[in-house]
């Protein structure tokens, strides 16, 4: 069976991401992800019949207003 996926070309990527590919996208875990939906950090999804996708754009409009890590303390575990 083909999925949507293999259908488009490589160089355009898809509008509407599934949970797991809209966190990979943006570099976190799913389980991150859902906290930042639920905090309102990341846009809700939209439903299309059974499916559930968020909106590539609005997830790349989200991402830029998550202040830059310079505004981050420093954890020592990190050094």
């Amino acid at each position: 069976m083909t999925k949507s996926r293999d259908i488009l070309p490589t160089s355009l990527a898809p509008r509407g991401l599934s949970r797991v590919e809209a966190a990979a996208y943006i570099g976190v875990s799913p389980s991150l992800f859902d906290m930042l939906v639920k905090e309102g950090r990341m846009p809700a999804p939209k439903r299309i019949n059974s499916r559930t996708v968020w909106d590539r754009k609005r997830v790349d409009q989200a991402f830029e207003l998550i202040p830059d890590g310079d505004t981050v303390e420093n954890n020592p575990w990190d050094d």
